[in-house]
């Protein structure tokens, strides 16, 4: 990780009721880097999107959805992750796989320890 890099972990219940929060952090942080107000939606439909991969339609009440956010001076790369929940890892030929790469440019998944966690990284298309 950059040293130069700010870290922001958000956590909240396995319920898409909260999700409406971390589209709320996620755009914060996005503007707070100077990306575009289109850069900023992606970004926010991205992750939207990515923790309905992980959450599969369920709400689980006892689990929690963990938001790793990793700034730098023109990216945001965002790693959700579902911990505790027996999950595979979401084909990459779906469209929901494809939207997910054409919002952000680079999208990756992993399964380890009981978890799954979906990685998104979102470069600013401009200096301001």
């Amino acid at each position: 990780m950059d040293p130069d890099a700010d870290l922001v972990l958000l956590t909240l219940p396995a319920n898409s009721v909260y999700l409406s929060v971390l589209r709320t952090a996620t755009a914060g942080l996005a503007a707070r880097l100077h990306f575009t107000l289109d850069e900023i939606e992606d970004l926010r439909i991205a992750v939207d999107e990515a923790c309905a991969m992980l959450l599969n339609g369920e709400e689980l009440p006892d689990s929690e959805l963990h938001c790793r956010f990793t700034l730098t001076t023109d990216e945001i790369a965002v790693a959700v992750t579902l911990p505790g929940v027996r999950r595979s890892l979401p084909p990459q030929n779906t469209f929901a796989w494809q939207v997910l790469t054409a919002l952000t440019g680079e999208v990756d998944a992993e399964v380890s320890d009981d978890q799954l966690t979906i990685g998104l990284v979102k470069r600013r298309s401009r200096t301001p």
